[in-house]
């Protein structure tokens, strides 16, 4: 029993205070405290925006927010010393709501979000991605108050609207248009906060059920690099979904899995959402067992303890207990623990035969090739192999997406490594042998470590070196396989 409620122990301990107005974090029903009456400043805007902004007052007006009496001004008012204030008519306003306007009544799910990796994702400055959208593929054409110097309008209609951008003040109260409009899940607000709520809980509606949907997930999540979505929508887990969504039940209040809604899963039910013996986590790491962002994969914690956050302290035995309980309320425990098995054995796999391997080979390249990043041919084939390859392969076997893990996944990592990584860094490594010098003795270094991997067990097939027993026994079934189907 101890074991089963780790989660909800890890996430007591974080919490500061008491939900005031709570999402549902168990089975008992939620108590929504809002206000009496909905307050005379808010009316006034209201009046204002039925005039101007007809389909946002719309929207807010079929919101859990409409029906507690919390309205523009609840969520848009600033103090004077907020550094985004402004005065709207006869109201100190601030255009962003940040999740620490969300906190003043949302206390726990704020506290779970700013410790989550989901309010961290704009810290991405010095990336490789942030190098290829900032400088590869862009430019500083793009010219603004905020950016006298430019910016790259390829980061800023991409990168930015995902992972959130530092939002830059302008005179008189103005937003630079280079970091507004952005929603991305970890923007830095002026107000010294990392995140946006409405990156998953869309203005002005804000609605559970939106936030439920797959869909909500997918602005962010697809992709050749992580294509979370598409996993998901080809896996039985999505077509169960899309093929029951009508039974999902997924505008309840309490939405806890078996009780409220078991036809299928959906992101939020994996991630987030509440069990018979779990409560709502925003925090969508702490039921994450594997970091599969890196080159190599590692566990969660590290990831966490190079960004200081509190998962940290949460080892991937505690998160994997955590999912293992979303997973046992629709299939038994032996599915679950030998899905486990199976997926580790891919976790591993990549790491073992494409990632160690490929990292000891570029390592050994650098003094060879030209120091700037993607100006050489290699560099694109290695990024590709592990930043889109390597991470289709493993989130296919995540989210049980067979078609993701090998054709788009394993297939292709295979391809890359033997027919395009391995043979431009053969010609790096015999171009330095003949130029001679240092340059020669770090070409047969790299020629002896490529000769090394091929020799090793992972790899000798490649070679024609397969073990003589097993390559008997493939022959042996290609040809019982050509009788019985004449190919």
């Amino acid at each position: 029993m101890m074991k089963m409620n780790i989660e909800a122990a890890w996430l007591g301990a974080r919490a500061a205070a008491v939900l005031v107005l709570a999402s549902p974090a168990s089975a008992a029903a939620p108590q929504a405290i809002g206000l009496e009456e909905l307050s005379e400043a808010s009316q006034d805007c209201i009046a204002c925006h039925k005039k101007e902004t007809y389909a946002l007052t719309q929207q807010w007006g079929e919101s859990q927010h409409y029906r507690a009496n919390v309205g523009c001004y609840e969520c848009h008012r600033a103090d004077p010393s907020d550094p985004d204030v402004w005065l709207h008519f006869d109201y100190l306003m601030a255009t962003i709501v940040s999740p620490k306007d969300c906190g003043r009544c949302h206390i726990q799910e704020t506290e779970e979000f700013l410790g989550s990796r989901h309010s961290t994702a704009g810290r991405i400055d010095g990336s490789l991605e942030s190098l290829l959208a900032d400088v590869v593929e862009g430019n500083h054409g793009f010219v603004t108050m905020g950016f006298p110097e430019g910016s790259s309008a390829a980061a800023v209609s991409g990168c930015w609207q995902c992972h959130g951008a530092v939002v830059k003040l302008l005179p008189d109260h103005r937003l630079d248009p280079a970091t507004w409009p952005n929603a991305g899940i970890g923007r830095f607000n002026p107000d010294g906060t990392e995140g946006s709520c409405s990156a998953c809980h869309a203005r002005h509606t804000f609605s559970v059920a939106q936030a439920r949907h797959p869909a909500a997930c997918g602005k962010c999540h697809l992709g050749p690099d992580h294509p979370q979505r598409e996993v998901y929508e080809s896996s039985k887990h999505g077509m169960v979904f899309y093929a029951n969504v009508d039974h999902m039940n997924l505008s309840s209040n309490k939405w806890v899995v078996g009780e409220d809604y078991h036809a299928a899963p959906t992101c939020a039910t994996c991630h987030m959402s509440a069990t018979p013996r779990r409560p709502v986590t925003h925090d969508v790491g702490v039921r994450i067992s594997w970091n599969n962002r890196r080159v190599l994969s590692i566990r969660p914690e590290l990831a966490d303890e190079a960004m200081n956050l509190p998962g940290k302290d949460l080892s991937w035995q505690m998160r994997r207990a955590n999912m293992k309980d979303v997973c046992i309320n629709c299939h038994n425990k032996i599915w679950v623990e030998n899905f486990y098995v199976q997926y580790d054995a891919i976790v591993e796999l990549y790491n073992e035969k494409y990632a160690q391997p490929g990292l000891a080979l570029m390592e050994l390249a650098k003094p060879l090739m030209n120091p700037v990043s993607f100006s050489n041919p290699v560099d694109w084939i290695w990024f590709e192999l592990w930043h889109h390859e390597g991470r289709r392969a493993r989130h296919g076997a995540s989210m049980m997406g067979p078609d993701y893990t090998h054709w788009h996944g394993t297939y292709e990592l295979a391809k890359s490594f033997y027919m395009h990584l391995l043979p431009e860094l053969q010609h790096v490594a015999e171009t330095g042998i003949a130029a001679g010098g240092d340059q020669a003795a770090a070409g047969a270094a790299l020629r002896a470590k490529i000769a090394e991997i091929l020799a090793g067990q992972d790899h000798r097939w490649f070679l024609g070196k397969m073990d003589p027993a097993e390559a008997a026994r493939r022959a042996q079934a290609a040809a019982e396989f050509e009788a019985r189907s004449g190919q």
